[in-house]
């Protein structure tokens, strides 16, 4: 069963690279099941599990914002949140994640997109470990035109979605997502057309059987 990792910075296209590789590979796309599967295994709300998954619209980007004004520290240079301060804990939250990655890597294979999957599945034999980003102009212009919002309104997004993300990595792995050796294969989503990513990304899976 194939494995395929992907972490994207906000504004590549992740969300739909991700779910044509899984077809192409004929895996699951893994995203949003994650946290109603952790919510239900721990008996909160999908709301509860949402604010500590790095890819909820209204999670970690909005605590790092500022939008729900949970004390906040600095940590390598970024913002993050203070674990604890609310009712579910986030350290539960990550613990349970982890395990479902790797029961459903193990079980059914799939294509997972963020969660800090390529460390979590790091050991996982035959997983291959994307990363798609792209300069930080070119991903407002992206953004923008698939969201049909102003460039201002899409830098704000982006800039919010990004400082969660290294956070997310940051705080629970001390990892930077950045840093190029946890992945196989690096591609600038924003000048690559999306299907061309697409291809080489099913290309390097295939090559790994």
């Amino acid at each position: 069963m194939r494995v395929v990792t992907i972490s994207a910075t906000y504004g590549t296209a992740g969300s739909h690279i991700g779910p044509a590789v899984a077809e192409r590979l004929d895996v699951p796309f893994v995203d949003r099941a994650i946290p109603s599967a952790v919510a239900q295994e721990l008996g909160c709300t999908l709301e509860e599990a949402l604010v500590h998954d790095d890819r909820a619209e209204h999670g970690l980007g909005r605590l790092l914002s500022g939008a729900m004004r949970l004390p906040t520290v600095t940590f390598g240079g970024v913002d993050m949140y203070c674990p604890g301060t609310l009712p579910l804990a986030a350290e539960e939250f990550v613990t349970r994640t982890e395990r479902m990655l790797k029961e459903m890597a193990l079980t059914q294979g799939g294509v997972f997109l963020g969660r800090a999957g390529a460390i979590v599945l790091r050991d996982h034999p035959g997983a291959l470990h994307v990363r798609l980003d792209g300069p930080l102009e070119r991903r407002v212009r992206q953004t923008a035109e698939y969201n049909e919002v102003s460039e201002r309104e899409a830098r704000r997004v982006i800039e919010d979605n990004d400082r969660a993300r290294t956070a997310y990595v940051r705080h629970f792995y001390r990892s930077d997502p950045s840093e190029p050796c946890q992945y196989h294969l690096a591609i600038d989503s924003t000048t690559i057309p999306v299907q061309a990513c697409v291809d080489l990304i099913v290309i390097a899976a295939e090559a790994l059987d």
